[in-house]
């Protein structure tokens, strides 16, 4: 197994320095977010190794679960708990590429529509789109947001 992923090694370096400093929060959210990888590393028919970008992949689905959650409580009324939820996303954002601005996403979008032909399409073009944009926007842009951009160009919000 040569191509063990670099990230994931950085992970298990990390995890072994925050659990000898006694940094509960990141050495807690690191051993969630290795379990994680090696769920995804057994899913599937077949065991595999994954890639960097793999890792990231589970790192960006970790984050957000982690916001949403976050967001969750805070409407609940449950500020430690929301607290506590932000606290492991900063510790997972440092393991993610540097995430990309509104404006960055918009103009990413703008690109793919125009590469597409997409414009005056309207919605039925947002899979052709979403398939140029998605992998430039992959780990460093929400989803959500980025498919929310697209649907507002289309002219679909």
């Amino acid at each position: 197994m040569a191509n063990m992923s670099a990230l994931k090694d950085r992970l298990r370096s990390d995890l072994t320095a925050a659990i000898k400093a006694r940094d509960e929060v990141r050495s807690s959210t690191l051993r969630m977010v290795l379990t994680a990888i090696t769920n995804a590393e057994v899913a599937g028919k077949e065991a595999r190794e994954l890639t960097d970008d793999d890792v990231v992949g589970v790192l960006s689905s970790e984050a957000k679960k982690r916001r949403e959650a976050a967001a969750a409580f805070e409407e609940g009324g449950r500020a430690e708990m929301a607290a506590k939820e932000q606290a492991e996303a900063a510790v997972i954002a440092d393991y993610l590429p540097e995430q990309l601005s509104a404006e960055d996403v918009e103009r990413i979008v703008a690109a793919a529509v125009e590469q597409t032909g997409a414009a005056g399409e309207g919605m039925k073009a947002m899979g052709k789109v979403m398939g140029v944009v998605q992998p430039q926007v992959k780990g460093r842009a929400d989803g959500g947001a980025v498919a929310a951009e697209v649907r507002r160009q289309l002219g679909g919000s």
